[in-house]
Parts: C-alpha cells; structure tokens; sequence
C-alpha cells in the first residue's frame, strides 16, 4: 500500500496522514477518535495520528486487514465488538510503576492513615479508591503503605477499589506478577514481607525471576473494570481518590464533570490525588481546597455536592 495521497487532498480524506504501509486517511482517524472518545471519554487530536498508526497496524496485520478503512468498518460493527476493546486497550497509554509520585504516598502514610487507623480499630468503615488503575502498580502501593502503618488491616472493615477501563490491564493487575525489576521502588522490607518469588518460563527454561503479590495484600484490593464516564455502582463513600495522570486525555469540559463526580463520591474531608500535569477546574474548585501540589482535601461544604 502506498504512503503517498492517492485521491483528493485538498478534502483530506484520502490523504494519508501517516507515511507507512496502510492507508490512514483523515477520515480514518475522525472515526477512530470518535469511537475512543463515545467509548472511553478520551480526546485523540489529529496530532496523535502517527500514534493511532504505531498502536493499531499491528492489529491490522493480524487480521489480515488491507487498510484502516477497513478496520473502522469491523471496529463500528456488532461482530467487531472484541476489536473495538482490544482497539481501545491498545490506544490507552498505561504508564505506571510502584510508589509513583511518592510524595503522594508520604502524605497518605503521614496525614490521611493515622486517624483513619484509630477509626478502624474502632469498627469504622475506611475506602480507598484508585481510578484508573491501569497493571495494579498503584492499588497495591496504596495497599502497601497501608500495612506499613497497619500489618492487621485485613482483619478490619479496610478496602482498596481498583478500577480501569482496559480489562487487559485489569486482568495483570488481579494476577499480581510482576519482574523482579518492576520491585525495585518497592522498600526492601516491604518486597521482603509482601511478594513471594515465583517460577516463570524464560525461553522454555524454568526461572525464578518474577514476584507475586502476597495474598493478604491481595485481598485488600477489588478490582473491577469500570468507565469513569459511564454510571458508578459504588454505593459508599472514599477517603481518599487515587485519580493520577488520566484527566489529562480528557478534553477540559469531560475533566470538570470528572472532578465533580469524585467530589460527590468522597467522604468529609477526604483527598483528592491527581497527576503532576492536572489541576482541579471549573465549578469543582469550589469543592476542593489545596492541600498541597496536586492533593486536594474536600472541603466542608455550603451547597449540594453535583
């Protein structure tokens, strides 16, 4: 398949916008973007053209599709259901790692646990929720700095909600393996108690190079796929939102609703935790105050919460 435009440009839809071997044309990418954003809330600007082509030709490839034209038409089809997940799995960056951002976990370890502990020990009720939770590295640091402070918090009424709409990611994440290397964040003392080295096959050779998550960390967690813009079943209130580097695929209107709604799902003076690249806007400002870069307290507040 040729690289170059092989009908009207000046249009742009049979231009192809990324040089390569299948046709990308404008109106390719218009559908793409459409479909992510109707399905996941996430805005593809056409600047992010070559990165729809990097992640999606492999798929094309595999399904022995001629173009991308033809990929639109089985992704926006009933029987190209599975595709348009694996579409939208492919499209989500998801880059994480143990204790990221660890300012935000001090400040979990040293503001948030220490009240939260006694009301525990005392039979209250104590959630956490982390949004967006991509392969778990963030739920089971929050989960880790939990049991630093309280090695019992299992025997107590203490959750962690772990949610992400890619059920790829989801699906690693409740397995709870990850390399050796990915450990390296993790304080010894806590890789020592908490992971469990396991057997894994390297080049049909038996190695043991990985670590799983140990079941009373484990069992702190719920993991659950979840659409941030669709509804949210979750009955009770949390503590404290993980929700870091994800509203910023967001278009600013979608990231207002967004801070409004985790606004109405925290308890009384519960924390807000956002990416180093985010801030709170619009009406949700009026919710929050700065407890410090990108952590935010709910505020005690006069009106109704959205």
């Amino acid at each position: 398949m040729s690289g170059g435009c092989t009908a009207d440009s000046f249009s742009g839809r049979c231009c192809n916008l990324v040089p390569g071997e299948f046709l990308l044309t404008q109106e390719d990418f218009r559908r793409i973007a459409a479909m992510i954003h109707a399905d996941s809330g996430i805005h593809l600007a056409e600047t992010k053209a070559a990165l729809v082509y990097s992640r999606l030709v492999k798929r094309l490839r595999a399904l022995g599709l001629a173009s991308f034209r033809d990929y639109c038409k089985l992704v926006a089809g009933a029987e190209g259901l599975d595709e348009r997940q694996r579409m939208l799995a492919a499209l989500t960056t998801n880059v994480t790692r143990f204790f990221r951002e660890p300012h935000h976990f001090e400040h979990l370890e040293k503001s948030v646990l220490p009240p939260l502990i006694k009301a525990a020990r005392r039979g209250a009720r104590v959630r956490f929720w982390s949004a967006g939770c991509s392969s778990g590295e963030e739920p089971y640091s929050i989960a880790l700095t939990l049991l630093s402070a309280m090695p019992d918090a299992g025997e107590h009424d203490i959750k962690i909600l772990a949610t992400d709409i890619d059920t790829e990611v989801l699906g690693r994440a409740k397995k709870g393996i990850y390399a050796a290397a990915d450990l390296d964040p993790v304080p010894a003392k806590l890789r020592a108690r908490w992971f469990v080295p396991v057997l894994v096959s390297v080049s049909g050779e038996r190695k043991a190079e990985s670590c799983s998550v140990a079941p009373q960390l484990k069992n702190l967690i719920a993991f659950r796929d979840l659409n941030l813009f669709g509804p949210w079943p979750m009955g009770g209130k949390f503590q404290a939102i993980f929700c870091r580097n994800v509203a910023i695929y967001f278009e600013n209107s979608a990231q207002e609703q967004l801070w409004d709604r985790f606004a109405s799902k925290l308890a009384a003076q519960g924390f807000l935790y956002i990416g180093h690249s985010e801030q709170i806007t619009g009406a949700a400002r009026n919710w929050f105050e700065i407890e410090n870069v990108t952590t935010y307290r709910l505020k005690n507040p006069t009106g109704k919460l959205p």
